[in-house]
């Protein structure tokens, strides 16, 4: 009874409701040595920001998603597949038809420093969408789109190993 009361709490503390009715969460990424914060903020036409620091990744692009399960148990290995409510192929954080969870690549420069700053129309906060209890996983490789002919392209962006993960929410 005491850990579900402590998760609640934890929930609750990283799960902000704004006076205009607006959510708020965010996500600690660890990693070897790869650590960073990420925070996810609804916007008023229903979409949602992506605001985060990332450090500790030679320069480069990589594999950026919202995992199914917020389950670090085993580390990043147990969060799951990418956020596929839709069950749809992988793609573009443009496309039309991409997982919830595939926002792409983040870029990290000589300092091995990522900062970002973008908005997302397929994740929430709320509803079939809702990535609250979720894993952020970076990987350490960059998201090819699912357009190569790599076997793993069309499921996962052949994007690698996981490097860095945390949980949506939960502190």
């Amino acid at each position: 009874m005491l850990k579900f009361v402590v998760l609640l709490v934890s929930v609750g503390a990283a799960f902000a409701h704004h006076a205009d009715g607006l959510h708020t969460a965010s996500v600690v990424l660890v990693g070897k040595e790869v650590n960073g914060a990420v925070t996810f903020t609804e916007t008023e036409d229903h979409k949602v920001r992506v605001q985060g620091n990332i450090t500790g990744m030679a320069p480069g692009e990589y594999g950026f998603h919202v995992h199914e399960k917020g389950d670090l148990r085993s580390g990043c290995a147990s969060t799951g597949s990418h956020f596929n409510p839709e069950n749809q192929p992988h793609g573009h954080p443009n496309d039309a038809a991409r997982h919830v969870g595939d926002l792409g690549n983040i870029v990290f420069d000589e300092q091995k420093v990522s900062t970002f700053d973008f908005v997302d129309s397929q994740l929430a906060l709320r509803g079939a969408h809702n990535i609250i209890g979720r894993a952020v996983v970076l990987h350490e490789k960059a998201d090819d789109f699912g357009r190569s002919d790599h076997p793993d392209s069309r499921k996962t962006g052949n994007a690698g190993g996981r490097v860095a993960c945390g949980v949506i929410g939960l502190m």
